[in-house]
């Protein structure tokens, strides 16, 4: 009998969280590592934050906190919801979670039985396709193209729903690519749910405020898919606080209580002081933070317009996020310095060894033709880094 279950023995690691593992690894050897792999903004928290925490510290917030959340955290996220994207939620349709990974998981345990299907348009954040997995849900993926922007067509939509469909998970602005979903796009994508009662949407828009055309939009507004769509999101990347680990997600009241119920199982309510200084967040008009948006923007065009001067690298302008998705395939069969390249992977091995980059494999996002380039990194950082891949790949 197997010491570990095939759940776990079936499952990938993280491959972001490897990539900036062996990263850390080559600096601990004293290389000069530049780490473009993580998606983690290089900003502080902004002080208004921080105070918050600091004030229910001094409150003695410490006690175990609701299981869904704070009802003042969850009338926070009513508001937000309201002020940014057009929703009416009420009280029972919101959960906070431990991240919007959390959302993520208690979504997938609560509606995926064995079999069910979840389309997962190619790129998509690499821990979809495990968590469908564990969940016993099969995984179907769509391929996109860089002529496209990586974004999946109602056409090819229509042609991946079968009878064993349960649902759609997507990101927009989106994890790897930085596509940003047009309200045009997705009206193209509800007519053909419309016609599916049955198939459900995660719509994953934690990246929503790091947006370089001027507007987000959310798959719930859509008209007929409010009733079918669970927005998930989250503090960590627009705020800079990833290590708050403080998500939410607004849904149909039966699928959010659902959430709450496997979520009192398995980890009970987040965090009390990350939860109160997340009020404060929500609360404030997204401008307070658009110093950090106007900044990633500087870096993408930074990014573009350095990368355009690499041989064999095909790039898009990616409308949001904070990455670029290159097309590197023409280096599929190569020999760089003395190493083969067969994929991605190899690809994105050789910079780390080579040009001391931090980058990640397109195959962990169900992209085997690229890799992502994180721009959440000082702008002397990433001229320096995409100087020493030039050297790499010339």
């Amino acid at each position: 009998m197997s010491l570990l279950s095939e759940r776990i023995i079936n499952m990938s690691t993280s491959a972001t969280l490897a990539m900036a593992a062996k990263a850390r690894e080559l600096k601990a050897e004293g290389k000069d590592i530049i780490g473009l792999s993580l998606g983690e903004p290089d900003f502080n928290t902004p002080d208004f934050i921080k105070e918050a925490a600091i004030q229910a510290i001094n409150e003695n917030y410490s006690s175990y906190t609701p299981v869904d959340g704070y009802a003042e955290l969850k009338q926070a996220v009513i508001t937000k919801f309201k002020r940014d994207n057009n929703l009416t939620y009420t009280l029972p349709q919101i959960v906070v979670s431990t991240g919007a990974k959390q959302c993520l998981y208690n979504v997938a345990m609560v509606m995926l039985n064995s079999g069910d299907e979840v389309i997962l348009p190619c790129p998509y954040w690499v821990s979809y396709s495990d968590i469908v997995k564990v969940a016993e849900g099969v995984p179907v993926e769509v391929e996109t193209s860089i002529e496209n922007d990586f974004k999946m067509t109602a056409a090819q939509l229509e042609a991946a729903i079968t009878p064993k469909t349960k649902m759609i998970w997507f990101s927009s602005p989106c994890n790897p690519s930085g596509s940003v979903y047009s309200r045009e796009e997705l009206e193209a994508l509800a007519v053909v749910l419309r016609k599916h009662p049955n198939i459900y949407v995660v719509s994953d828009e934690i990246y929503e405020h790091i947006n370089f055309i001027g507007g987000h939009v959310s798959m719930a507004e859509i008209d007929g898919m409010y009733d079918k769509t669970i927005t998930i999101n989250g503090v960590s990347k627009a705020f800079a606080m990833t290590g708050w680990r403080i998500g939410y997600l607004g849904a149909p009241e039966a699928i959010a209580r659902a959430c709450n119920k496997i979520q009192g199982q398995v980890t009970s309510g987040a965090n009390c002081i990350a939860q109160r200084a997340v009020i404060t967040a929500l609360n404030e008009s997204p401008s307070r933070v658009q110093f950090m948006i106007d900044e990633f923007k500087v870096r993408r065009d930074l990014v573009l317009d350095l990368l355009n001067d690499v041989d064999g690298f095909t790039t898009n302008t990616p409308e949001g996020a904070f990455y670029v998705f290159p097309n590197i395939s023409s280096f599929f069969g190569k020999t760089l310095r003395g190493k083969k390249i067969n994929n991605a992977t190899d690809f994105s091995l050789y910079l780390l060894e080579e040009a001391l980059v931090a980058t990640v494999t397109g195959e962990a996002f169900g992209n085997p033709n690229c890799i992502r380039i994180s721009y959440a990194a000082s702008q002397d950082q990433i001229i320096e880094a995409i100087k020493r891949i030039k050297e790499a790949v010339s």
